[in-house]
């Protein structure tokens, strides 16, 4: 997987870039990353890459030419590329968007500052506005780097342990259970005597009723899109959840219905 970044601060990616998973990854030639200054491509000799709104209003808008150009010089060859504007009014980034963009072989992200970027720009040559969540950053430099490290991880390789991804939260659709390692006790509390029993299977249930009752209790909106089997709901039942978990569904649908 290729990543390319546009950015006006290239320095901002060294350190990140430097560290854990992704020096890993890195080195391993699992990823390749190419930082691009977008005031290479100015046209005045101040290299300036915004310039006031039209119409008025408050701030500075990143100029159209730059960026076009600073694009085209990247996007050289045929490889299938997904050019990405990391702004506040883009869709907001799931795991299932990881997965989907884990499938090109190489993505490009614009990192928008100011009050954006030049509308032409986005309609012209960007593919897709992802948004990490819903607040404003200085730019979106910390969303690119965001967006790499998650699809990053999901690349064949990437991960020590192959089977981390599948299980990450949301990768199910639920967030995920609670961990324990040594001590066995600490400040009087222990690890529940059923990760200590070596029995698998009990272990695997306890795990799944811990992951149902975390996304239940701080993300219940999520419990609507996921599909039970039938063991399962039999657990479900025996926990005394299923009743909650079908009525927060009901709820969920009639709102989305309701607002439709």
């Amino acid at each position: 997987m290729i990543f390319d970044v546009l950015t006006i601060f290239p320095d901002f990616f060294v350190s990140p870039l430097q560290e854990g998973i992704i020096r890993r990854a890195l080195q391993d030639g699992k990823i390749e990353v190419g930082v691009h200054n977008i005031r290479d491509y100015a046209l005045d000799r101040h290299r300036m890459t915004d310039d006031r709104p039209f119409g008025g209003g408050e701030g500075m808008v990143m100029k159209p030419e730059p960026l076009a150009d600073c694009l085209k010089a990247v996007l050289v060859g045929d490889m299938p590329t997904r050019v990405i504007l990391l702004s506040p009014k883009g869709q907001l980034f799931t795991q299932a968007t990881a997965h989907r963009l884990a499938a090109y072989s190489r993505l490009v992200f614009v990192c928008g500052r100011y009050e954006g970027v030049d509308e032409r720009f986005r309609e012209k040559y960007v593919d897709e506005e992802v948004s990490i969540g819903d607040y404003v950053l200085t730019g979106g430099e910390l969303a690119a780097l965001v967006v790499m490290d998650a699809v990053s991880r999901l690349l064949p390789g990437v991960l020590g342990c192959e089977d981390s991804a599948a299980n990450d939260s949301f990768s199910c659709g639920m967030l995920k259970h609670t961990q324990y390692t040594r001590p066995r006790v600490f400040e009087g509390t222990a690890v529940p005597d059923v990760l200590l029993s070596g029995d698998h299977a009990a272990i695997t249930r306890h795990r799944f009723i811990e992951s149902v009752k975390i996304t239940l209790e701080r993300r219940p909106e999520l419990l609507a899109d996921v599909q039970f089997t039938a063991a399962e709901r039999k657990i479900l039942k025996k926990e005394a959840l299923l009743s909650r978990i079908d009525t927060l569904v009901k709820e969920h649908r009639t709102e989305h219905h309701s607002a439709g």
